[in-house]
């Protein structure tokens, strides 16, 4: 089976990313919302990545006739591809992807005709233990099922899908198309067969497949990263430095591009929040975890919950 039609569960951060790079590259590509009011705030990442896109599309004419290793590999396989002619192909598919970007509120219809289906949805097992229920009886017998979680294993939601067999996780890093890793896990009971399809899949969207030999909470790339985004927000929850002074800590004795509190702006307070709202002490105001968590929650509450938002830890308008 060849993978043609794409179903992506949620619009948010990564799942709008997840289908305009998908789109970008030629898939047919649906996205489900839960309703009116989230197709309304899911349309202006749709914009804002559209933009990005040709931002940096015409940005990579600078790289024209040059050797370089400096390029977005979300759009490029190699430097010798970056040409005005395909620079120029490729903002009309930016603009088509844009343009032609379907929602939908009827989850059936939605996954109908999908060869996989992606969900996106936010870091809590309970709603997505709600949503598989929801799914399994109305999946094609041959679809593919995939989890974006950035922390949850698959074992933990297989038996609730309806298709174990055809259930893994394809997880994504934030900014797709410029860091186009995808982290591919199975669980105990995940074929093969299915496995090496969304390999293939990854590749085909412009991804370097990162293979998981086992599960594992995190995967690579957040087993590594939310250790030290943690640490972050536990120097400023504790009231130690402030997150413009933690970043510049971290920039200037590293030499690293950003710091902590400008990364979890990309990943997202609320992502962020539920992923601490998983510790077993997080709801004591008195332990480190509740503390972090009501640190995070205040932003939230005030709207700031990251660079989609246009304001998280820092202003973005």
């Amino acid at each position: 089976m060849d993978i043609k039609n794409v179903v992506v569960i949620g619009g948010g951060v990564l799942g709008s990313q997840i289908a305009f790079q998908s789109a970008f590259k030629g898939y047919n590509v649906k996205v489900w919302l839960r309703s009116e009011a989230s197709i309304g705030r899911s349309k202006p990442k749709f914009e804002r990545l559209y933009n990005l896109y040709q931002n940096d599309l015409e940005d990579s004419k600078n790289l024209i006739g040059k050797d370089s290793s400096d390029f977005i590999r979300g759009f490029f396989d190699d430097s010798s591809e970056i040409t005005l002619d395909n620079i120029e192909a490729l903002k009309v598919r930016a603009k088509n992807a844009y343009e032609n970007m379907v929602f939908e509120l009827d989850l059936s219809k939605a996954v109908s005709d999908a060869d996989i289906v992606i969900e996106a949805l936010a870091e809590d097992p309970i709603q997505k233990i709600e949503f598989y229920k929801k799914l399994a009886p109305i999946l094609p017998k041959n679809t593919i099922l995939c989890t974006n979680s950035s922390s949850l294993l698959p074992s933990q939601f297989a038996e609730y899908t309806g298709a174990p067999k055809r259930y893994l996780a394809l997880h994504f890093a934030n900014n797709v198309w410029r860091h186009n890793t995808a982290e591919i896990m199975g669980h105990a009971g995940t074929d093969k067969k299915y496995y090496d399809m969304v390999v293939d899949f990854a590749k085909g969207i412009g991804m370097i497949p990162l293979l998981l030999k086992k599960e594992q909470a995190g995967y690579i790339l957040n087993s590594m990263l939310i250790p030290f985004l943690s640490s972050a927000e536990m120097l400023y929850a504790l009231d130690v430095a402030d997150p413009e002074t933690i970043d510049k800590t971290w920039m200037l004795g590293t030499g690293a591009p950003v710091g902590p509190f400008r990364i979890l702006d990309i990943v997202g307070l609320t992502t962020a929040y539920n992923i601490t709202m998983m510790k077993p002490d997080a709801k004591n105001p008195d332990t480190l975890a509740g503390k972090i968590a009501i640190m995070l929650k205040k932003y939230i509450d005030e709207g700031k919950t990251g660079i989609n938002a246009g304001e998280g830890f820092y202003k973005y308008k």
